[in-house]
């Protein structure tokens, strides 16, 4: 069990990052309050900590291990409250957590489901489980002061989608021209992609007609 990495951010992707830790690199999912307070946490080596939930994530035809991370114990905690709520998973949740945390439990205290909706994923059937589940478990986590800088509604500028999704057609093989070429069409086909994922899934679509 990994309960927590040190290391430089040697890159920096969608909710995630991946960190050097001297002899292994490891990816670790984070949500965006956490990501954008990483700089501000560095040591003096450049170096940051992370309080990691270690979780393997296991499928029919397949076990994948994961690691998500927190800048403190409170942060993990929440998480960890969170993501009891039926059908929102560790990935899902990291999505989930584009605000405050501080914010987002000060929501679930007072049942504010109308806010709740506007975390990534989050409709409103989930929001009202979310606040049946959770409401009165939120003290603590009230009082946490991380803040969040507004994302745009594009493709969340936390890191170039396009630019994650040429990385991976490259190591598909594909020549850069092609896969640039993909990209283009792909991103002119549908105006509304906000995830790597997406854009390769659309790049999928366009390649089988």
């Amino acid at each position: 069990m990994i309960a927590s990495i040190k290391g430089q951010v040697v890159e920096r992707l969608e909710n995630a990052v991946i960190i050097d830790t001297g002899a292994l690199n490891y990816e670790v999912l984070v949500p965006v309050s956490v990501l954008q307070r990483l700089q501000e946490n560095q040591d003096s080596d450049g170096n940051v900590r992370l309080i990691t939930y270690h979780y393997l994530q296991i499928s029919p035809s397949s076990a994948n291990e994961m690691l998500v991370g927190f800048l403190n114990e409170v942060e993990r905690d929440f998480f960890l409250e969170f993501i009891k709520v039926s059908g929102i998973g560790p990935r899902a949740a990291v999505r989930a957590l584009n605000k405050s945390i501080g914010e987002i439990a000060q929501a679930i205290h007072q049942g504010d489901t109308k806010y709740l909706k506007t975390l990534h994923g989050i409709g409103e059937q989930k929001a009202k489980e979310i606040v049946a589940k959770l409401q009165g478990k939120m003290g603590k986590f009230t009082l946490m002061r991380d803040r969040v800088e507004a994302v745009k509604e594009q493709p969340f500028n936390l890191y170039d989608i396009e630019e994650e999704a040429l990385h991976i057609l490259l190591q598909l093989q594909y020549k850069k021209t092609e896969a640039e070429s993909m990209i283009k069409k792909a991103r002119e086909r549908n105006n509304k992609i906000l995830t790597s994922e997406e854009l390769l899934n659309e790049i999928y679509n366009q390649r089988n007609k």
